[in-house]
């Protein structure tokens, strides 16, 4: 049995509390946030949890194995070297850290010490991305052409980081899971209606070799939330909806063909095909659920868990290459 610490009971930290109360090899032992009503509301669901405004109580308890962190990214680096300092495992929400250099610095650490450090890059373990995995690496898509995702809703508006930062490490941890591969350039544009120092729309392109493109569309303002993935392919094409409650891959067996040769212009004709649409079945399993059981299973058989800080760092890179992008009218930048 792992003790638990989790700082942060906002938006997401309940979430952790309740998967990790759940596992049979982990227990909430004290949960941190600087808001009494919020640990109020905490202790109201788990009267057994120690609760404290200061996470240092947390850092401090030699009965605590491991910390999971759910607090502004802002405050990821400095909480987890802390924990690991103490010779305590990690879990931290995305994105890992704020920049490169901390990313870095946490995962040195980490390895110094031989301790798990995992980031919640929580749809690398949804059944849904997963299966997806499967079907682009079976070649059944073909070639990839490109990947156009939207993750778009009216709110919630960050106040410390723009909305790429708070939106878009989804999705860039699901194409590079997706990919296995990462991105030569970064292009992103954004711009700011509310807030004038924050980014809350942005477009982020990705360009890898061999042509393929990815796109990443964020938004806090937009009327309605969605939350789709496009992938294009020589043979077909797939659509991931996370919206839809039961038919969330939607493989499509259309596409469009030149002609091997041609010896006049009048000769040369696209073919296009439109075939059938196929819905595979998905199991259904909480992925928030399947990613701490990774975590507490790293703590008992020493391996990385599948989102490690390595993974974190791949995330990171590219959202302080954007964030570069942005500050310069979308400047192409070179990973």
């Amino acid at each position: 049995m792992y003790n638990i610490g989790v700082i942060g009971a906002g938006y997401w930290g309940p979430n952790l509390i309740r998967n990790f109360t759940q596992l049979e090899r982990s227990n909430v032992l004290m949960v941190s946030d600087l808001r009494p009503e919020r640990l109020g509301y905490i202790k109201s669901l788990y009267p057994s949890v120690e609760t404290t405004t200061d996470y240092e109580d947390i850092i401090n308890n030699e009965e605590i194995n491991a910390v999971a962190i759910a607090t502004p990214v802002f405050t990821h680096k400095d909480l987890a070297i802390q924990a690991m300092e103490q010779d305590k495992h990690v879990f931290v929400e995305k994105p890992i850290a704020a920049s490169v250099a901390d990313t870095r610095e946490m995962i040195e650490l980490a390895d110094k010490k031989g301790l798990s450090l995992m980031v919640g890059h929580t749809f690398e373990y949804n059944p849904a991305v997963i299966r997806i995995k499967e079907i682009i690496d079976s070649g059944e898509l073909g070639e990839i052409y490109y990947i156009n995702s939207q993750r778009l809703n009216l709110g919630l508006f960050q106040q410390d980081i723009n909305v790429v930062w708070d939106l878009a490490p989804h999705d860039i941890s699901i194409i590079l899971y997706w990919l296995g591969r990462e991105p030569k350039y970064i292009n992103t544009i954004g711009a700011s209606h509310i807030n004038p120092a924050i980014q809350d729309v942005a477009t982020l392109s990705m360009t890898f070799d061999d042509r393929l493109i990815a796109f990443v569309q964020c938004s806090w303002l937009d009327p309605n939330k969605t939350r789709k993935i496009t992938v294009v392919g020589s043979k077909k094409m797939l659509v991931y909806d996370d919206i839809e409650a039961n038919n969330k891959i939607w493989i499509f067996d259309k596409g469009v063909e030149k002609p091997d040769h041609y010896d006049t212009f009048a000769e040369f004709q696209y073919s296009y095909r439109y075939g059938d649409i196929s819905i595979p079945r998905i199991d259904s399993q909480e992925p928030l659920k399947l990613e701490l059981s990774d975590f507490i299973a790293s703590l008992e058989n020493g391996n990385r868990p599948k989102t490690d800080g390595r993974n974190g760092l791949r995330v990171v890179k590219i959202l302080e290459a954007a964030q570069h992008s942005i500050d310069n009218a979308g400047k192409t930048v070179l990973i």
